[in-house]
């Protein structure tokens, strides 16, 4: 009797350890699959087209200072009061947040519009010698050159700039400011750029973005 009562709580005993190593043994397993995913480190991404060396822009810089700057001063210097010298920006910058904001706005409502967005467009512009902008906000640099930003999408093989209308639809900038490009019209006389409205609709909303930091550099990075 005593050799099976023995016998018994051997096999008792090593069943039970049998089970505690089977149930600890998943453990061990979502542990290493964790560890796994926590040391997986993202793809390296490589450098993009158009990446240009400092000494290339470098020369960048040196040949808008020296082919463009003078012209500009010595312009704004013959319009201007005279009182004080004008001094050409040469940025205009946005905010890494608000850059990112920009693209994820963009993003939505394209997706929303059921396009895609080609490209983004970075127009040259110049400031108005007026002290307020037509939303009432203040031109903090009057007469300073700037950037303005505009979404493309691809409309019979070409690029366009684009809004998103009234009914949610995307529209061709040029349908509604009537953009005509100088050159000569049918009867051999010029025709002048025009930005005057041509189509009004009810609250279309605007893809593009203006306003960021042009002046010139506080602290020059060149």
């Amino acid at each position: 009797m005593i050799n099976y009562r023995t016998a018994f709580l051997a096999l008792f005993g090593a069943t039970f350890l049998m089970l505690g190593a089977c149930q600890q043994g998943p453990k061990k397993e979502e542990s290493t699959e964790t560890k796994d995913v926590k040391t997986t480190q993202k793809e390296p991404i490589a450098p993009p087209e158009g990446i240009i060396s400092l000494e290339e822009s470098k020369s960048l810089y040196d040949n808008y200072t020296k082919n463009r700057v003078d012209m500009i001063q010595q312009f704004e210097a013959e319009r201007g009061s005279g009182d004080v010298a004008f001094v050409p920006a040469r940025f205009t910058s946005f905010g890494y947040d608000k850059l990112k904001t920009y693209i994820a706005f963009a993003e939505q409502e394209a997706d929303s519009a059921g396009v895609e967005i080609s490209s983004f467009r970075f127009y040259f512009a110049n400031y108005p010698d007026k002290p307020d902008f037509p939303d009432g906000k203040k031109i903090v640099h009057p007469r300073q050159n700037s950037i303005f930003v505009v979404p493309t999408m691809i409309v019979d093989g070409a690029e366009y700039g684009f809004y998103i209308g009234a009914d949610g639809s995307a529209k061709l900038i040029k349908d509604a400011v009537g953009g005509k490009a100088v050159g000569q019209n049918k009867k051999g006389g010029k025709s002048y750029a025009s930005m005057l409205p041509n189509m009004v609709q009810d609250d279309p909303q605007s893809l593009v973005l203006n306003k960021g930091n042009s002046s010139p550099p506080p602290n020059s990075d060149y």
